[in-house]
């Protein structure tokens, strides 16, 4: 089972998905997509991990989430903006077309794990264009995953001011 939720920054992503999980399991896992990159993304994720209790069992994998043993198990994916990050990061923010091949290619892998998968993404096209290429070049990525996983999933919900939009 493959659940979808997007929305924007602070729409309440995060705790319905958590709450769902917990409906799901009493041990579901966080799977965490985030880099480290400076002192206010550890406090983000810091407040993230506060979040959870001693039920959840926290992994952080920056790309490759396929290879974690996650067999019969509620995962919750936090997020594919960030994990779409790193693999455009590493691609120098360049090769737009490598990019979505590789986070394409990985979340099918994935997805073929016998797991309940709750994704969590954003939905960064709904604002302002951005002022930069890079920029640009980013949110049409997100736009092209959030479309593959979308039509991937057996349920998709959009979070607006917290609350669930059920599109699918």
């Amino acid at each position: 089972m493959i659940y979808y939720i997007t929305g924007g920054t602070r729409s309440g992503k995060s705790r319905y998905a958590q709450n769902l999980a917990l409906e799901l399991s009493n041990n579901p896992i966080y799977l965490a997509t985030a880099r480290h990159w400076d002192d206010d993304f550890e406090k983000r994720i810091q407040r993230h991990m506060a979040d959870r209790d001693e039920r959840w069992e926290s992994i952080e994998e920056e790309k490759y989430l396929s290879t974690i043993n996650l067999e019969n198990r509620v995962v919750v994916v936090d997020c594919v903006t960030l994990w779409l990050t790193n693999f455009f990061a590493d691609n120098k923010y360049t090769n737009e077309e490598e990019t979505l091949k590789q986070i394409k290619d990985e979340f099918d892998k994935l997805v073929r794990i016998n797991a309940t998968f709750i994704i969590i993404s954003n939905e960064i096209g709904m604002g302002m264009h951005a002022d930069t290429e890079v920029g640009r070049k980013f949110a049409d990525l997100q736009g092209w995953i959030n479309q593959h996983i979308a039509q991937k999933s057996d349920k998709a919900i959009l979070m607006a001011s917290g609350l669930p939009i059920t599109l699918k």
